[in-house]
């Protein structure tokens, strides 16, 4: 039983792949089912037994890249060696992992206003580690006297986080969608940037 449990276990991560794969290249609306199983050399039956239905396969992997993204944040937890080297660790490696997955997330650019509930479960996952790492840095900076006491770091980082996200460019193109552009990424990012330096320079004020 167990040999035949780590099989399948075996097979459903070889589909999460292909499918990633397939995801990243053609975007989620290019890409059918029939696609991932001649990718995989699989019938069609047996992807429709893993996962019901394309939307649900897109879940799953996208819970897999989540959890890739959230070690990478926790094996960095309380390991930086001043604020500005945690804040910029967080807005680059979001920043390059949304680049690395653009296309995938087409699903987003389609569905924004409608989003399954399983994808905000995810979103508020990495949502909340990010703010752990963010808020318990300036814990630690606090208590190493490099910076003024903070009542409520978590709330403050919050509130950054909401700014970060909300920078925008090109706004009038854009008004009516909240995922951007491709070509407007890297000017969100030295924004970002910009917006951390301000606000790291205020804490330490």
């Amino acid at each position: 039983m167990a040999a035949a449990n780590d099989q399948q276990d075996i097979k459903r991560e070889k589909i999460l792949e292909a499918s990633h794969q397939r995801f990243l290249h053609y975007g989620y609306s290019k890409t059918t089912m029939n696609e991932i199983a001649g990718d995989l050399s699989m019938s069609k039956a047996l992807l429709y037994y893993y996962f019901p239905d394309k939307s649900q396969l897109y879940i799953a992997v996208m819970r897999k890249l989540a959890t890739d993204y959230l070690k990478t944040l926790e094996n960095r937890l309380d390991s930086f060696t001043n604020l500005k080297e945690a804040f910029n660790f967080q807005v680059n490696t979001h920043h390059e992992f949304i680049v690395n997955n653009y296309n995938f997330f087409d699903f987003f650019r389609l569905n924004e206003q409608n989003l399954p509930e399983t994808i905000w479960q995810i979103v508020g996952e990495v949502h909340s580690a990010e703010l752990n790492l963010l808020s318990n840095a300036i814990k630690i900076e606090v208590e190493k006297g490099a910076i003024k006491p903070v009542n409520n770091p978590e709330e403050i980082v919050d509130v950054l986080m909401d700014a970060l996200h909300g920078i925008r460019v090109g706004a009038i193109s854009q008004k009516k969608t909240n995922f951007p552009r491709k070509e407007h990424l890297e000017e969100i990012h030295t924004k970002k940037l910009l917006l951390l330096d301000i606000f790291i320079k205020g804490l330490m004020a």
